[in-house]
């Protein structure tokens, strides 16, 4: 499967909203209101206002989507104001283990290099285990806890660009 990396167009927004839904109904026990967290998951297209939103497409169909927030851009209290940072990071579940997810966090890194960054953060849960060994494996480290989400604890990882 051919699949191509680029930026999001506004005629993806229904679909990136979709596929962020998806991509974490299995979590749906996990969070304690999931009503809530999937009505801001539905919402999830809004980010390319933050940032840049990359989508990844194969066979004319969205099938992943990140999102890149330069260190110039506000982000939440909890990250270093200085740092870039990548959120939402989310693969439909019927392209998953193709190395999706990987090339999206590949291309927030190239995008941090490209703006000279010496760290590049982002945060995950530990019951995303599949993602957090895969961000382990690229280099990224455990730094410290983020505020839990609806129940969920979360950590602020990061990975140093600049020796």
């Amino acid at each position: 499967m051919l699949v191509t990396i680029r930026d999001f167009q506004p005629l993806d927004a229904p679909a990136v909203n979709a596929l962020a839904v998806a991509a974490f109904e299995q979590y749906t026990a996990h969070y304690s209101d999931w009503p809530a967290f999937s009505k801001n998951l539905a919402n999830t297209s809004a980010l390319a206002d933050q940032g840049e939103l990359i989508v990844a497409e194969a066979e004319g169909l969205v099938v992943g989507t990140v999102a890149y927030i330069s260190a110039s851009r506000p982000k939440s209290s909890f990250f270093d104001q200085h740092w870039p940072i990548m959120r939402m990071l989310v693969v439909s579940p019927s392209a998953r283990g193709l190395g999706i997810g990987r090339l999206l966090a590949q291309e927030c890194i190239n995008r941090a290099t490209r703006d000279k960054a010496e760290v590049f953060a982002l945060h995950t849960t530990p019951i995303m285990q599949v993602a957090l060994s895969m961000y382990e494996r690229m280099g990224f480290t455990f730094l410290r806890p983020a505020p839990a989400i609806l129940g969920v604890s979360y950590g602020i990882y990061t990975k140093r660009l600049v020796a």
